[in-house]
């Protein structure tokens, strides 16, 4: 039986130069990713014009075919129009040719993250459910029901390292269980328990800060993080990598009958060994340099909270549409493992509203009902869900000052966020369910730094309107 989308994506596979063109095919949230071998082949005006599609884009060394929130259904109809193998492969050496290197950074994090960022969010939302029934009934907290209900709340966040075992592994061509393994014995509860011990040793470095170890592998102390590696980005994405490089290097001199036991073997235990004594450490390094930069940042006196708010989110759809958001996310989840909060998320609050809201005022104007059936949507998808590519993609960008204006509202908001000094508890949903990620689990601001966050949003919708409304002319009106 056909699908819905069967046309469109056989129409889309020979618009891209047809399956032989094709060296792999992935997506995302709103887009089909292709990975091609020439994308001079690509008829980007054919596809462009194809019902449904929004736009097409080049970036991060992908032909990135933009179709919204149908874009699951989508995916799955290319990969049957195409042969393609379960997860978007073909039989194919890939040869992308020279990249720079920001494109090579981009696409390796938004190849990491992509595919977990759907349970990702679902486990976020979770938690800011939970946050606010206890904040209404505290006595629930004691309940077996919100027990239960945490585990799908906590479970991903808590083994997360385990979830981006995998998903780096893909990234960087080694076998993905090699990789789960390596982040199972990050998370392996004997060594999240030690830092739960009695002290052994001690170290403080200028500038990097004390460093305690609380027991020795033959002598070398095993500095960790305090709350262990579970809920970590860093380490284990850099472990991973290096277990890659001793994985393939294995397999270049072990014999043939020796490789289905002793690649892995070899590959995982010099990897958590030296993940450990090693690598975790630098990693940690890393991390507190990171958070310590956006701190200092942050909390420059009188306007650091207030600048870095606004300059964040002036500019996140500017970084959206490159790509470069994603270089931010893994800082704001190693904040949220480390800090227990984090200030670069809570600062965009505002964009999805500023940008859903522009969209409003140019469709109360625009009585043209092509305009229409793509603005509606897009404003439905950028309030609620906050899923912005199809509002800017479809409708703000070709119109330029419709851009710029929701970029000026996102930035009011995070002038109020910087005011109130909110900050996000929880890596949850978008749109509507982020507001639900500033509510402090613990107690201590309750849903305030949510309702700074509804007024920020409000704040930013309300400024992106007024600009586009008093500015905007419809085509017929100009």
């Amino acid at each position: 039986m056909a699908g819905k989308y069967d046309e469109l994506a056989s129409q889309i596979v020979d618009l891209v130069g047809g399956k032989e063109n094709v060296n792999s095919v992935a997506h995302c949230i709103t887009r089909v990713r292709f990975k091609l071998k020439d994308e001079s082949k690509a008829n980007d005006d054919a596809i462009s014009a194809l019902p449904q599609v929004i736009k097409v884009m080049h970036a991060n060394g992908q032909y990135q075919v933009v179709v919204g929130n149908i874009v699951e259904d989508v995916y799955d109809a290319v990969l049957k129009a195409g042969g393609f193998s379960d997860g978007g492969s073909v039989d194919a050496e890939e040869d992308d040719g020279p990249k720079k290197p920001a494109d090579v950074i981009i696409d390796l994090i938004s190849g990491i993250f992509q595919p977990m960022l759907g349970t990702f969010s679902a486990a976020g939302i979770m938690k800011g459910l939970l946050a606010l029934i206890t904040f209404i009934w505290p006595d629930f907290a004691n309940n077996g029901a919100y027990t239960t209900l945490y585990t799908v709340a906590d479970g991903m966040f808590y083994f997360l390292p385990v979830v981006l075992g995998y998903t780096a592994a893909k990234k960087f061509k080694m076998s993905e269980f090699n990789g789960m393994a390596i982040a199972f014995a990050l998370v392996y509860p004997t060594m999240v328990a030690l830092t739960s011990g009695e002290v052994v040793g001690s170290v403080t470095l200028p500038v990097l800060g004390t460093f305690s170890w609380y027991a020795d592998f033959m002598g070398i102390p095993i500095i960790m993080p305090a709350s262990g590696y579970t809920s970590s980005v860093i380490p284990i994405l850099l472990m991973v990598w290096f277990g890659s490089k001793v994985e393939k290097w294995v397999k270049s001199w072990i014999p043939a009958a020796l490789k289905m036991f002793f690649v892995p073997l070899i590959t995982v235990t010099v990897t958590v060994v030296l993940g450990y004594l090693v690598i975790g450490p630098i990693a940690t390094v890393i991390c507190n340099l990171l958070a310590d930069f956006f701190n200092l940042l942050f909390n420059l006196p009188a306007v650091g909270s207030i600048l870095g708010c606004v300059i964040v989110g002036a500019f996140w759809m500017c970084l959206v549409i490159f790509g470069f958001h994603w270089s931010l996310v893994p800082i704001a989840i190693s904040n949220l493992g480390t800090l227990g909060h984090d200030f670069i998320l809570g600062s965009v609050i505002a964009h999805s509203f500023s940008l859903g809201a522009v969209l409003f005022a140019m469709y109360l104007k625009n009585k043209d009902q092509n305009f229409r059936g793509i603005a509606l949507p897009a404003i439905i998808s950028s309030f609620f869900f906050g899923v912005t590519e199809p509002a800017i993609y479809g409708v703000a960008l070709p119109d330029k000052k419709a851009f710029i204006n929701a970029c000026i509202g996102s930035a009011a908001g995070g002038l109020i966020i910087g005011i109130t000094g909110a900050v996000v508890y929880m890596s949850g949903g978008l749109g509507v369910f982020n507001w639900l990620s500033f509510i402090d689990p613990s107690g201590v601001n309750g849903i305030n730094h949510m309702i700074f966050a509804i007024i920020a949003s409000a704040v930013g919708a309300v400024v992106g309107f007024a600009l586009e409304f008093i500015t905007y002319k419809a085509p017929e009106q100009a």
